[in-house]
């Protein structure tokens, strides 16, 4: 044969080094690199908030730094799955399920692109864009990470890059709420740049984050969640005399984040004193333990109100506790005192046993549990309405979470017993679906958490406009579903601490009936009415929350339990996934 020529031999040797380099970066990387088709799309808002002039500003003195301490080891959440658990049979059965959840999130995406791109939401009957959160494509940013996680990377950096061009002074609404700025924008920007490593992400996060940092610009320096941006430029915003808990204490997890991320400890500072606040508080409202649904910001953190509650307007309040105390790697005690605190009070006061009627079960009636609201009055009232909201859902992974994290192992079992309410609440309306409020018989006895025998008259079955309801619902107050997480976020989190595969199922069967239930043409929408026989009416919303949060649930626990394992990440209130910091190794 002919001799190769110095060129030939020298190409030869090129592309024996290159198989080899790419072959190691298979063995040691798990797999060749995700292509990449990013480009440098960063470009800066037009107005820039840090060189606006503090109109009460803070000293640097008083400035609290992230805690130096090293991160600890923290307790493990998830459960030690098996080879024996996650067999083939079981992982295909799995692979179908996920596959199936991703094609309705693609699907949704792609109605969205169609015929909403760069606006805050589709509505899904009219096929036409709606803006209900500044306008700055709410449903773009909430859903990255969730197109990042499902694989979908061209659509990822398609929307990646027009984040990164987002002008935060180009609204179509010059009032915005400071909670769902933060959790969906803030929030979902963070999280994408985790899992991405996207730079300009980052760089438009913290431009929104000097922009929300505005809010604090108050007399007192609690936060106006009512943004007014012309008077926030100004700084004449004043925190409200009327605040939700749930608004002032769903900041920290964003804030603290951006301060990790960019070095700035100002972000994790304002919240820090909100923190303080609330550890300043917490026994001496009318329900010690716990905080009222709304508070007085404008005079001083004022805890006067009677009325509390895991749902509405309170929620994430408490589900930020425990997951500060993750993401700050467990170095601050004072969100761990107060969680305990919170749920020893709400398993006192709040939750509740349905009573059951035992002639409707073939065997044991349901081993099931509900949280409601009570009303307090800081003496000798305090009266429980039974009151279930979609919205305190989330209560059963946030107890089940906290258990795991502060070796409670009570709280694991109430939060599987609530998020197994959920779900038994979801199959016992004809749609599958549970509806975003009920009323419901209690237990009556002095353990409201103990089982029960059914005391009411015989056929008194609640009542409700689309017909009757099944014991132990006895009103339902909102019939609607809008397509809301709450039950399958629980659901997942309890999966994963537990690993009963049961859960899978039960998860499965929620899919199924959301998506025959709210299937349109193009995408998914709310309903009206879950207690009805036929095919519901739909009201034409698909909120940002539907691709943020409620399909990455049902993503995720069909996915291999490494996938956004919650011992490496924690999630916000609009389920992005913030990475845990990790000690150091050996410790």
């Amino acid at each position: 044969m002919a001799a190769l020529s110095p060129p030939t031999r020298r190409f030869q040797r090129l592309f024996i080094f290159t198989l080899f380099a790419v072959t190691l970066t298979y063995l040691f990387y798990g797999g060749f690199p995700t292509p990449h088709w990013s480009f440098s799309s960063y470009r800066p808002s037009t107005y820039d908030w840090t060189k606006r002039p503090q109109a009460h500003p803070i000293p640097e003195s008083d400035i609290t730094p992230l805690p130096s301490e090293l991160p600890r080891q923290l307790p493990r959440i998830q459960h030690q799955f098996t080879p024996e658990e996650l067999t083939e049979a079981h992982n295909s059965t799995q692979r179908h399920r996920q596959d199936a959840v991703r094609f309705a999130a693609k699907r949704c995406w792609d109605a969205y692109q169609k015929f909403a791109w760069g606006k805050d939401e589709l509505r899904p009957t009219t096929l036409s864009p709606a803006e209900t959160f500044g306008g700055w494509g709410a449903t773009l940013v909430d859903a990255l990470d969730t197109l990042w996680i499902m694989g979908l990377k061209k659509e990822f950096y398609q929307a990646a890059s027009f984040a990164q061009q987002i002008d935060w002074d180009a609204t179509s609404s010059y009032e915005l709420s400071l909670f769902e700025t933060n959790i969906r924008f803030l929030g979902g920007l963070l999280a994408a740049y985790d899992l991405s490593g996207e730079e300009g992400l980052l760089k438009k996060a913290l431009e929104l984050g000097n922009m929300l940092y505005a809010a604090f610009d108050t007399p007192n320096h609690l936060p106006a969640n009512s943004f007014k941006i012309l008077k926030a430029k100004e700084g004449l915003l004043v925190a409200d005399k009327r605040e939700s808990s749930a608004a002032c204490g769903t900041l920290s997890l964003e804030f603290t984040r951006l301060s990790q991320l960019t070095g700035d400890p100002k972000f994790f500072s304002i919240t820090d004193r909100i923190k303080r606040e609330f550890e300043r508080t917490q026994d001496s409202t009318k329900l010690p333990g716990m905080w009222p649904i709304f508070l007085d910001l404008e005079n001083g953190f004022l805890t006067p109100d009677s009325a509390f509650t895991l749902g509405a307007s309170a929620d994430s309040a408490y589900e930020y506790l425990s997951k500060m105390y993750e993401l700050l790697g467990g170095v601050d005690p004072a969100y761990e005192k107060m969680h305990v605190k919170a749920m020893d009070t709400a398993k006192k006061h709040l939750l509740f046993r349905p009573m059951f009627r035992e002639k409707d079960f073939e065997g044991p009636v349901p081993d099931i549990l509900f949280s409601g609201t009570v009303m307090a009055n800081g003496a000798d009232v305090i009266e429980l309405n039974p009151e279930v909201q979609h919205l305190g859902c989330f209560a059963g992974g946030m107890f089940a979470l906290g258990g795991k994290l502060f070796n409670r192992p009570e709280d694991v079992e109430i939060g599987e017993k609530l998020a197994r309410g959920c779900a038994w609440a979801y199959g016992a309306m004809p749609t599958g679906i549970m509806p975003e409020m009920a009323d419901m018989i209690p237990c009556d006895g002095p353990d409201r958490l103990a089982p029960c025998k059914w005391n009411r008259e015989e056929g008194g079955s609640g009542r409700a406009s689309g017909g009757a309801v099944p014991a132990p619902f006895n009103y339902l107050r909102d019939k609607q579903y809008l397509l809301r997480p709450e039950a399958i976020e629980s659901i997942f989190i309890l999966y994963r601490i537990t690993g009963k595969k049961d859960l899978l199922d039960v998860a499965w069967d929620m899919f199924i009936s959301i998506e025959q239930a709210t299937h349109t043409e193009f995408a998914n929408s709310a309903i009206s009415n879950v207690n009805v026989g036929g095919e519901p009416v739909k009201i034409n919303s698909m909120e940002s929350f539907w691709l943020a949060e409620t399909l990455k649930y049902f993503y995720l626990i069909f996915s291999d339990p490494d996938l956004i394992s919650l011992d490496g990440y924690v999630f916000n209130t609009e389920a992005h996934p913030f990475k845990l910091p990790k000690p150091p190794r050996g410790e």
